[in-house]
């Protein structure tokens, strides 16, 4: 990675990839397709900036949470909502962002770990993840004053994987460059993503009037934002401070290398079934 002026705390390394599990299949309008692999490579980080002459006693940086694509795509066509959990002392600590980007802006005084919840569109996975960032304000290394005009960037990647995915599912996602899909089987036809556009619509339409009366219902700690954006990440006014983990080209040939060691295994399995078969 190129020099930076931005002060870097210790991107944690690639964690093992969170696998899901998409949940009761008993529907009859979902079918899976076993042996496919549908990953979403995600990066969960917060940028905070020192308020310097402006600051005051609670409130001395500007900061901002995040969950995006590691390659700053939408991911609005995997994750439905995501959740942050601040510290009880922030004015409604429960937050809740329906729509790309992912982002959140905050100011205050204390660092603290923020609970994240990732929601999935229902064709997707009805189960929610649960991730957790420490949000970081000030460098690790004292080297003087902090300039309010380099920011303490704390990033950790993360990538979250659907194994044997429903077909409405692969179907909408497939050739998404957000997403990383693994060698379909052969003979395998999806049908066009629009053969499921009613059944996915009817189904967001039934998970908004869920959320809404969840929140008439009166959770006085949520607030909700309705915000119409552009979903991808790559023209967001601080973009340009984000760690570089991988471009797309990497993160394709690490798929294709898993997919790989994937199909030995299975041609290993193969090949181990046939020398039991063999008569002695």
């Amino acid at each position: 990675m190129e020099d930076s002026p931005v002060e870097i705390l210790s991107a944690s390394t690639p964690k093992p990839r969170i696998g899901i599990d998409g949940g009761d299949d008993n529907k009859n309008w979902r079918r899976r397709v076993n042996g496919v692999e549908v990953s979403v490579p995600i990066v969960c980080g917060s940028i905070a900036f020192f308020r310097g002459k402006k600051a005051k006693e609670y409130r001395t940086h500007n900061w901002t949470v995040y969950v995006r694509g590691a390659t700053n795509e939408d991911l609005g066509v995997v994750i439905r909502k995501v959740i942050f959990h601040l510290h009880p002392s922030f004015k409604s600590p429960t937050r809740v962002v329906d729509s790309p980007p992912f982002t959140l802006s905050e100011c205050g005084w204390g660092e603290f770990k923020i609970d994240i919840t990732i929601f999935f569109h229902a064709d997707a996975c009805e189960r929610k993840l649960e991730l957790s960032h420490l949000l970081k304000l000030n460098p690790e290394i004292y080297s003087g004053p902090q300039s309010p005009n380099v920011p303490v960037v704390t990033e950790s990647y993360n990538e979250i994987v659907f194994p044997d995915p429903f077909e409405c599912f692969l179907s909408r996602v497939n050739n998404h460059p957000a997403v990383h899909v693994s060698k379909l089987p052969e003979g395998l036809n999806l049908p066009p993503p629009g053969a499921f556009l009613l059944l996915s619509l009817l189904n967001h339409l039934l998970l908004l009037v869920h959320d809404f009366h969840c929140n008439v219902a009166g959770d006085a700690d949520d607030e909700s934002y309705y915000k119409m954006k552009k979903g991808d990440t790559k023209d967001y006014p601080l973009s340009h401070w984000f760690l570089k983990f991988s471009d797309a080209d990497e993160l394709f040939k690490l798929t294709a290398t898993r997919q790989k060691v994937q199909a030995d295994i299975a041609k290993l399995k193969r090949q181990l079934v046939m020398v039991d078969a063999q008569p002695e």
